[in-house]
């Protein structure tokens, strides 16, 4: 039987909660403020927790189960980064403060501008951009406004790799570039011979997804990112995958011209569910007085006994504002807090961890499932969710059968240059036990694949909402209220 709804449950006259007794003149509320026929429920407190505790059991979260959505990086956030979050000096600041009163703030700023700028090689950050999307539309606007510049306007062409993330085409759409694709090789590189048919002083620059979308660094991207320069173009890093380059390579170092970071991915701060996001940029020295105003920069330098003022500084070229006020606030405390915590070493340590996890997981599950560019991953690989012994099976039903293990289901049919894709990412906040126990579901649902396929279609059988017509839920949603016997 369903869980009763809280309007349900509600009883004439039962009351949640009491007002103290009124200690100033009672005075009756001006004409149309209550409106009488709202139908409120009458419950207890005790109803109340209870209705809203149930309904938060059934959210999946990263704090309840593993989350292997591939190009994601759902990661543990660690609760500490959420208590400096709240320290009243951070939480309750306003950005139309004075600079002299949020000196504390402004400085977590700029130094995570310097650390951010250090760990993808880049000669400077900005902070403002509110997602990874918003990040390459920063990216490819600053990319259009050099090249205008230099009086270049034939540069109209942005080159994409099939393997790449699918937020880059739109970026580049909506930036007024004409988009064209770039293959993948039989290994899962950019192929070479692709884009030098291609190049010549239209284009504009190249959006590299590296490690790309299928899990594999690019082993010519310097090859790659020479042959865009010798074109005139630059060199666009989509920076959603740098979990497994940390404290390892730094994108500026082999070429990359700007790219962007994830920290609601990266740098563990919280994502899903719409937001909040953060997406920084980082530049090459030759871009810097591109970037988004303003900056957190130092307007007067201290000395021995007073410390630096900071304030907000305006690049001579800038693109102009991507965002109302700084950026995403809290997400940089989260960063800040957390590239704090681990240094140089441990960034090293996470990359090295995610993309041991990720070979592990691929090492146990290549002779059950097809993996089609199958060398060394880095933090993700993608695997085919369709088995030749079980053709009625797809990539959505495996997804759908993992949620009665109570696992969320992997990335489905992305990236879309493999067939039935299944994207896996595990982190490197999963330890081996989870990842064996992951990896024996996945190996049972393909015998029931086999044997019992009809099990799989009709999955999932144990969660509140058995399956839905997708299509038909995206477009005609029910959102007065939670009736799953109505569904």
């Amino acid at each position: 039987m369903a869980e009763p709804t809280i309007y349900e449950i509600s009883s004439q006259d039962r009351i949640g909660f009491r007002f103290p007794a009124c200690d100033v003149p009672e005075t009756a509320l001006p004409e149309g403020l209550i409106r009488d026929e709202l139908p409120m429920p009458e419950v207890s407190e005790l109803d109340v927790i209870r209705h809203f505790t149930n309904l938060s059991r059934l959210n999946y979260s990263i704090d309840s189960g593993y989350y292997p959505l591939g190009s994601c990086t759902m990661k543990y956030n660690p609760k500490i980064n959420e208590e400096v979050a709240r320290l009243p000096g951070f939480a309750f600041s306003h950005p139309l403060q004075p600079v002299e009163t949020v000196q504390g703030n402004l400085a977590m700023m700029y130094e995570l501008q310097l650390w951010l700028a250090e760990i993808c090689g880049m000669a400077g950050v900005t902070l403002q951009p509110a997602a990874g999307a918003q990040g390459e539309y920063t990216g490819v606007l600053i990319i259009r406004a050099y090249h205008h510049s230099r009086g270049d306007l034939k540069r109209t062409k942005m080159l994409i790799p099939d393997s790449a993330h699918g937020t880059n085409p739109a970026t580049s759409a909506m930036s007024g570039f004409e988009v064209v694709g770039i293959t993948t090789d039989a290994t899962g590189n950019v192929d070479l011979d692709a884009l030098k048919a291609v190049l010549d002083d239209t284009v504009a620059g190249l959006m590299l997804t590296n490690p790309n979308t299928l899990g594999l660094f690019d082993q010519n991207v310097e090859e790659v990112i020479r042959l865009v320069h010798e074109a005139g173009g630059l060199v666009y890093g989509d920076g959603a995958n740098l979990n497994a380059l940390l404290g390892i390579v730094r994108p500026g170092d082999l070429g990359f011209d700007i790219m962007h970071f994830n920290l609601h991915k990266t740098f563990s701060t919280p994502h899903g569910g719409g937001g909040p996001g953060s997406g920084p940029v980082g530049v090459a020295k030759h871009l810097v007085d591109f970037l988004p105003f303003p900056l957190v920069g130092i307007i007067e330098e201290g000395d021995e006994e007073t410390p630096p003022l900071y304030g907000f500084v305006r690049p001579e070229k800038t693109i102009g504002r991507m965002k109302s006020f700084h950026g995403q606030f809290g997400m940089m405390v989260r960063a800040y807090n957390y590239i704090s915590m681990h240094g140089p070493d441990g960034l090293r340590d996470i990359a090295e961890s995610a993309v041991l996890n990720a070979n592990y997981l691929l090492a146990r599950l290549r002779n059950t499932y097809n993996v089609p560019f199958d060398r060394i991953c880095m933090h993700e690989f993608v695997m085919e969710g369709h088995l030749d012994d079980a053709p009625d099976v797809h990539a959505l039903d495996i997804a759908k059968r993992l949620m009665d293990y109570d696992f969320h289901p992997p990335t489905n049919y992305f990236p879309l240059i493999v067939h039935e894709a299944l994207m896996i990412e595990p982190t490197e906040t999963e330890n081996k036990q989870t990842l064996d126990r992951f990896a024996d579901v996945l190996i049972k649902i393909a015998e029931e694949a086999r044997t019992n396929p009809d099990l799989l279609h009709t999955a999932p059988h144990h969660t509140p909402v058995g399956r839905l017509d997708e299509v038909r839920a995206a477009k005609e949603l029910v959102l007065c209220c939670w009736l799953p016997d109505k569904i």
